[in-house]
């Protein structure tokens, strides 16, 4: 296989430096890279916390919080089985990727994790807000189910019904849709 068959590797490549605020030298990081870190929660987990926390925190902290997220326990409920089964996930694998990208400083010998120079290009994207759940497909269940008995109780009862329940139906479906088309609007 030649070199241009190769996979491409996902290392920061040596971007043109800034000065940020503390006269650290701060690089660009390539957006293939951000959300590549990015699209695994564990790693969104790490950069949320850092960023609630000020400053640092422990690995051990750290592992601790994540597994009691993606458990959905308290921290004090969790098993020694689920707080290793992070710790060891962060240690070998998301935390050198996140520090070699910059998002963060990883000390494997001290076990502390703290903010990297590149951390702002990561929490930039972390930021979004959260879709808010639509109650419109309850709407549009509710409206459907009512639908339903009418024109199949009308079938039972009195098939000329039918008609008119299905017709009202229809209208009902329209109703719903240009109201959510203008709320999707707002």
């Amino acid at each position: 296989m030649s070199q241009a068959q190769t996979t491409p590797q996902t290392q920061v490549e040596p971007a043109p430096e800034t000065a940020d605020d503390d006269n650290e030298a701060v690089s660009s990081v390539p957006l293939d890279v951000v959300f590549g870190l990015l699209k695994n929660e564990r790693r969104r987990l790490v950069l949320k916390f850092l960023d609630e926390s000020d400053g640092g925190t422990s690995l051990s902290d750290l592992a601790e919080h994540i597994a009691a997220v993606e458990n959905d326990k308290a921290v004090s409920a969790l098993s020694s089985q689920e707080r290793k089964r992070v710790y060891i996930g962060l240690y070998q694998c998301h935390l050198p990727q996140m520090a070699d990208s910059g998002a963060i400083e990883f000390d494997k010998n001290r076990g502390t994790v703290g903010d990297g120079p590149n951390i702002d290009q990561f929490l930039e994207y972390l930021e979004q807000p959260e879709p808010t759940r639509s109650r419109w497909s309850r709407y549009y269940l509710g409206h459907t189910v009512v639908s339903l008995t009418l024109v199949v109780g009308a079938l039972v009862v009195y098939e000329a019904l039918a008609t008119a329940f299905f017709a009202l139906s229809m209208l009902g479906f329209a109703a719903l849709a240009v109201l959510h088309t203008s709320h999707a609007r707002d």
